[in-house]
């Protein structure tokens, strides 16, 4: 799975950040969502997925391997 945002798109929702704080953190100046890991362990993909369909603006896609 490989991961891209779109920072500009983003509203500062952070309910990635809340999802998966090790994927995902927020800018400290503007609240836009940060990546920490385009590319995340397996054990995450759970939570990336819940953080991907929780954006309320669709700022986070994903594509690769969905197992």
């Amino acid at each position: 799975m490989r991961i891209a945002v779109d920072a500009e798109a983003c509203v500062g929702s952070g309910l990635c950040a809340l999802a998966t704080p090790e994927v995902f953190d927020q800018d400290d100046t503007d609240g836009s969502v940060v990546l920490l890991a385009a590319e995340p362990p397996p054990e995450f993909f759970d939570a990336v997925r819940d953080a991907i369909e929780s954006c309320p603006v669709k700022a986070i896609s994903m594509a690769g391997h969905q197992e």
